[in-house]
């Protein structure tokens, strides 16, 4: 019997280096730093795609979009999430809404957050007030306190399609 609702957590990380670029939530952050990845390294999708993927217990993102596979290299981590609604879809499910927490301690994001919500949403396929995204320093603790990688932690609730 299927379940009426699944929840799952998501985490990753990324290295931060000059030059490189930012992309978080889909969009290009204005930057000195950017993360060090195989794809877009956008960090706040990666999380997103593992809580979706965690919460079909299908594994993790790195099992669906290895960093092996040249085809995933410079990929748009849109794509991947649209990848993973699509498993949300094929299952019965629908999101019911997102929450994503941003650990970094800069640039800041406040300007950049109603697009990424935005972005999220139509690539999620739900409104944007079921897309929740905050976001906070680490108080110079640690290697995202001090600068050195980006942090994301993100949450979803599945609920059976009608």
């Amino acid at each position: 019997m299927k379940q009426p609702f699944r929840i799952g957590l998501g985490y990753d990380v990324h290295r931060l280096a000059e030059g490189e670029t930012l992309v978080l939530g889909g969009v290009t952050i204005s930057s000195e730093f950017g993360t060090v990845a195989h794809s877009d390294g956008d960090v706040l999708l990666h999380a997103l795609c593992d809580a979706l993927l965690g919460a079909l217990a299908l594994g993790d993102i790195g099992e669906h979009f290895p960093d092996t596979d040249a085809a995933w290299r410079g990929a748009s981590s849109l794509d991947l999430l649209r990848h993973c609604v699509g498993l949300v879809n094929e299952r019965g499910y629908q999101i019911g809404n997102i929450d994503i927490t941003l650990i970094l301690e800069r640039p800041k994001i406040l300007p950049y957050k109603p697009e990424m919500r935005s972005r999220i949403a139509i690539a999620a396929g739900i409104d944007q007030d079921a897309v929740s995204l905050k976001a906070t320093t680490a108080e110079r603790l640690g290697f995202a306190g001090r600068g050195e990688g980006i942090e994301a932690h993100a949450v979803v609730l599945l609920t059976m399609r009608d």
